[in-house]
């Protein structure tokens, strides 16, 4: 029942800062961060749970571990670009916001050609010469 909470929270800083944002808008802002800290808070238990389990099942499938590491590099990347986007978002700074995602979007391209380069030698391994 913790999406009830989470939920109920985001529920409240939003009335909260609709309130607040007639008057002081920075203050509405700041709730607004606020709150998503919070929320990300809420999630850090569940996210290292889910992080030990793909950890655990990369060693029993004798996985090489900078495989799943740069997979989870990537998938951070892309959640905490999408949460500076959507702050910037909010704040009314789309300009920002779009700059914020071409940048998570390149840092990812950059992770993954490593992998990707690895996938290309197996295939060509494989063919025939």
């Amino acid at each position: 029942m913790e999406i009830v909470q989470i939920v109920g929270l985001g529920l409240v800083a939003t009335i909260l800062a609709l309130v607040i944002k007639e008057q002081k808008p920075i203050f509405a802002f700041l709730l607004a961060i606020a709150s998503g800290a919070i929320i990300f808070y809420f999630l850090i238990d569940k996210i290292a749970v889910v992080i030990r389990v793909l950890e655990r099942l990369a060693v029993q499938a004798d996985l090489n571990m900078v495989f799943l590491e740069t997979i989870l590099k990537i998938i951070g990347i892309a959640y905490i670009a999408e949460f500076g986007a959507q702050m910037t978002r909010d704040a009314g700074q789309g300009a920002i916001a779009s700059k914020i995602e071409l940048a998570g979007k390149v840092l990812i391209l950059v992770m993954a050609v490593p992998i990707i380069q690895i996938i290309i030698e197996t295939v060509i391994g494989l063919l025939p010469a």
